[in-house]
């Protein structure tokens, strides 16, 4: 079941780098961020509605599913969807899958939980496969706005590395992550038009097909389904091994590359590749089954 969430997970939000880049354009950030998760929360709650699944959060737990939405459904998307500005999409995929790095201090810092020798050799396998991938992204000019962009797309993985974490917490009061995702995708979506207010970004509305098809499929597949699926896999393996899916996010993003915009492999890219399915396969061998319930949760 864990390897079925994986790979669904590395899939889906895999193919969707394409979907991001159909949205980028005339449409505010914001706005277009706005889009996704206000469509993705409607359907939330009319499907958990329809299949009688909705149920309300506690009071204590309303916080922490508003703290989430901050961090997994509208700041984190902001900054990745405004380091595209400045940096390829291939460095920000590097930049995100450190995301297992992240997550793996983190849950040192909020749970109290050991960093693995294994966990190490893994993160350094897959991101050196990483930078044998994407290495002229990296090292080609570093003027001011390069550094902006890595700026951002690491604070982007910082937001998503916190939402990890107050997952994991929510999960161990048994907050399920579907009620998690479903509320607060909701309040993400409020939380993006009080900016999109404040700041007074124009709601432009395209007339492109391409635009709303790939924003149907961000806010379904992208949302709903991978960020369920995704936490789901995290509640029951630990946030460390299930951030590793971003580490594979970039292979599926340039095999998908090499059909729809004729991307050219290299040597390097091969090498990229093995390096990064090694580092998978190091992290997954003889891991135990964390006992969620005996980790010390978020004060």
């Amino acid at each position: 079941m864990n390897y079925l969430l994986f790979i669904t997970t590395v899939l889906i939000w895999g193919t969707s780098w394409i979907a991001i880049s159909f949205q980028v354009g005339d449409v505010p950030i914001v706005v277009s961020v706005f889009y996704r998760f206000a469509t993705a929360g409607v359907i939330f709650i009319l499907a958990l509605a329809l299949l009688k699944k909705l149920t309300l959060p506690k009071r204590e737990h309303w916080g922490w599913i508003g703290l989430q939405a901050v961090c997994l459904f509208s700041l984190n998307f902001i900054c990745f969807y405004l380091a595209a500005g400045y940096i390829t999409s291939g460095l920000i995929a590097v930049i995100f899958s450190l995301s297992v790095l992240f997550n793996a201090i983190n849950a040192r810092i909020f749970f109290t939980e050991r960093i693995t020798a294994k966990t190490v050799l893994a993160c350094f396998v897959g991101l050196s496969g990483l930078i044998c991938l994407f290495g002229p992204d990296i090292f080609k000019g570093e003027n001011t706005d390069t550094l902006l962009g890595i700026a951002l797309a690491s604070l982007g993985t910082l937001f998503f590395s916190y939402g990890n974490m107050i997952s994991r917490r929510l999960s161990s009061q048994n907050v399920s992550p579907v009620t998690a995702n479903a509320w607060g995708m909701c309040c993400g979506a409020i939380l993006l038009m009080g900016i999109i207010q404040v700041v007074d970004y124009p709601i432009i509305f395209p007339t492109e097909i391409k635009y709303w098809s790939a924003m149907l499929y961000l806010a379904v597949f992208g949302s709903v389904l991978g960020f369920t699926v995704y936490l789901l896999l995290l509640a029951r393996i630990g946030s460390a091994q299930a951030a590793y899916v971003t580490i594979l996010f970039p292979i599926v993003a340039l095999t998908i590359s090499t059909f729809v915009e004729d991307y050219h492999w290299s040597l390097n890219a091969i090498l990229g590749i093995c390096l990064a399915i090694s580092g998978n396969i190091i992290m997954f061998m003889n891991a135990p089954k964390p006992m969620m319930k005996a980790v010390e949760p978020l004060k």
